[in-house]
């Protein structure tokens, strides 16, 4: 009778939340949208109740276990394995085609290594509290971890290309379809030490422009901008110095809200003067190219700020490079990006993909080329409900805020920037008495190899691709010869063809052959007593073909080739399928 009614509790909360997405796609009251929240909090907490969680007393011996994985995290499977290992093998091949060296660091560090250098995300760190003696949290990002190791080296590495692929861990509130999670996989290539202006800015962005047209992630835009840029147009607006980390961070929100949502919330949550936000406004709407830095140097007050002339000047060589590179077509520069982490020094960028964004993105002009239209933003979308008092009414029904999946984008894929104090305030941090320590210039782009996979797989599975990589199956006609078989299986392995076998002394052909299929394997390599007196196996080549939109075997009259047993490697090698194995296509 529990399971029962476990069972009534699941099938009402899901029902709720699909109410209430509907409710929210067609704009209707937030007080109806409330109300429906309060009941699934409701059911959420009766559920609880009977699984056990609501008392420390109530497991009990025979209890059944509830298997799920844990709030933002999510299982792969073989054939999505299979893709995310493709994805990782084309950006570890461009990083070390650009000259980079791996390195690994812990997944966890101490507290205070991560603590006050994410800015407002800081809130997004897991806290693993006291772990024998050390405070210590889940890496947010490679970037610290990877400055912390240079500091810890001395600093003295001054020109050197480091790259790094693993998980990281951020409390945010995951959209699983979409990506975003709570722990999720990064690329990160950072490029550390002093050299020639923009040279080695220039080189992470064709690095990334390469990675990105690699995997096939479709159009997409580099959108860029300077912090320097951004803070001298805030000093020239009149943002006091204690508010510009704060009020870069609401300005940052310019792909997602309107600028009416924008200047309000500088103006009620960050309390900044209604004048200085309409002058700022005047700047962070326009987004272009070269011809945008041109209006930029034409404007006498932003010039005569130093930090906003040292930036432009900057953003002028810098474009200069990415025509060499001819990845200048692929670059927007963006007023309104402020990249809301606090390491940030100089140029800031981020990729989007038009496949991965949310409703209103092309209304919200983000691919805009020309900076004589200003964008305000996504400003025909209806307002969003209000986050502080979802939050507010989330956590009086003891439960996190419920998340609107249909309305939410991918967002940036890839994103970076140069930060040159990081690694010098870990040296001085060691040095204590404020004492001077060696700096290091560093410039790094960050790849979610997560919300890739979230736009490459659904390709994936519409052009029928593998899901595991064994090429050949050796199948035994008549009486077994499993030793045979074994001694073939370990030869090809020993070749560099992965090769598998069915595990029974005397298969029968067509239960062989099934095993094969499941797995999709292209070539059958059948032996046979009088045909291996004679030095011959059979190879027969299987076919997969897609009808409407799934798989299935080309069935075919062809009895196979006979291939002698010692040129079998060779043969193998030089098929069309061997030589086109590494890309992953479906044969």
């Amino acid at each position: 009778m529990a399971t029962e009614t476990q069972e009534t509790l699941q099938a009402e909360i899901a029902a709720q939340n699909n109410l209430i997405n509907d409710l929210r796609k067609q704009q209707a009251d937030s007080a109806l949208i409330e109300e429906h929240r309060k009941k699934v909090g409701e059911l959420k907490r009766a559920l609880a109740m009977l699984q056990g969680g609501g008392s420390k007393d109530a497991k009990k011996k025979g209890e059944r276990l509830l298997l799920k994985t844990p709030k933002g995290t999510r299982d792969y499977g073989p054939g999505e394995m299979f893709c995310r290992e493709h994805i990782e093998r084309v950006v570890k091949e461009c990083f070390t085609t650009f000259g980079g060296a791996c390195l690994d660091t812990p997944v966890f560090e101490r507290k205070d290594i991560l603590a006050g250098k994410y800015g407002e995300d800081a809130k997004l760190i897991f806290d693993l509290k006291d772990q024998g003696g050390e405070e210590l949290a889940l890496r947010y990002d490679h970037t610290v971890p990877l400055s912390r190791y240079l500091a810890m080296n001395g600093a003295i590495n001054t020109q050197a290309k480091l790259w790094q692929v693993g998980k990281v861990y951020r409390r945010d509130n995951p959209v699983m379809s979409k990506g975003r999670m709570r722990e999720f996989s990064q690329a990160d290539f950072d490029i550390s030490g002093v050299w020639d202006p923009m040279i080695p800015d220039a080189e992470l962005i064709s690095l990334l422009c390469t990675v990105l047209n690699r995997l096939d992630v479709g159009e997409f835009i580099v959108k860029m901008n300077h912090r320097k840029i951004l803070d001298g147009i805030f000093e020239v607006c009149g943002v006091p110095p204690e508010k510009i980390r704060t009020i870069s961070s609401a300005v940052d929100k310019l792909d997602k809200m309107s600028w009416a949502d924008v200047k309000k919330e500088m103006m009620e949550e960050k309390g900044l003067d209604p004048a200085v936000a309409d002058r700022i406004g005047e700047y962070v709407k326009h987004k272009g190219g070269p011809e945008l830095l041109e209006q930029l140097k034409a404007d006498a007050s932003l010039m005569g700020n130093a930090s906003a002339k040292h930036g432009i000047e900057e953003m002028d060589i810098l474009f200069t490079f990415l025509k060499s590179y001819k990845v200048i077509d692929k670059i927007s520069f963006d007023m309104s990006l402020a990249r809301g982490l606090d390491y940030y020094t100089g140029i800031i960028y981020e990729a989007i993909v038009e496949a991965s964004a949310p409703p209103g993105f092309k209304s919200a002009n983000a691919f805009a080329s020309s900076s004589s239209t200003p964008s305000t933003g996504n400003s025909a979308a209806a307002p969003a409900p209000s986050k502080k008092k979802a939050k507010k009414a989330a956590e009086k029904d003891g439960d996190e805020e419920e998340i609107d999946e249909s309305q939410v984008g991918v967002g940036s894929i890839a994103a970076g920037g140069r930060y040159d104090n990081l690694v010098g305030m870990f040296t001085a941090a060691a040095a204590g008495d404020g004492k001077k320590a060696p700096g290091l210039p560093c410039i790094g782009v960050s790849i979610g190899l997560d919300r890739i996979f979230a736009i490459v797989w659904p390709k994936w599975v519409a052009k029928g691709m593998r899901s595991k990589e064994t090429m050949a199956y050796v199948m035994a006609a008549g009486d077994g010869l499993l030793q045979e078989r074994v001694e073939l299986v370990a030869e090809l392995r020993e070749s560099g063809i992965k090769t598998d076998f069915l595990f029974k002394n005397k298969p029968k052909l067509p239960a062989q052959f099934a095993a094969g299929e499941r797995d999709e394997v292209p070539f059958a390599i059948i032996l046979g007593g009088d045909e291996l007196k004679q030095g011959l196996v059979t190879v027969k080549e299987q076919k997969w073909e897609l009808v409407d939109g799934k798989k299935q075997k080309v069935e075919s009259a062809d009895k196979g080739v006979k291939v002698k047993r010692d040129g079998l490697v060779q043969w193998l090698k030089s098929t069309q399928t061997f030589q086109e194995w590494s890309s992953g296509k479906w044969i």
